[in-house]
């Protein structure tokens, strides 16, 4: 049984690592960025949850004696 050659592996590691750093830079420096970036404002709206309208009650658990 041959035994396997990796006597190239590190060659061939090293130039896909190049070559796919070469290609992300590339992809990355074909998108143009605003050069002064402005803060939007926003409104936030105003969210009213139904039981803040309404008064509650809170009782008392059933397991308590009742005070007079």
């Amino acid at each position: 049984m041959p035994q396997l050659d990796t006597s190239t592996w590190s060659i061939t590691i090293m130039s896909m690592i190049i070559t796919l750093f070469i290609m992300f830079q590339l992809k990355l420096s074909k998108y143009s960025y605003p050069s002064n970036p402005e803060l939007k404002l926003t409104k936030t709206p105003a969210h009213t949850m139904p039981w803040e309208s309404k008064w509650t009650k809170t009782y008392l658990p059933l397991s308590l004696p009742q005070q007079l």
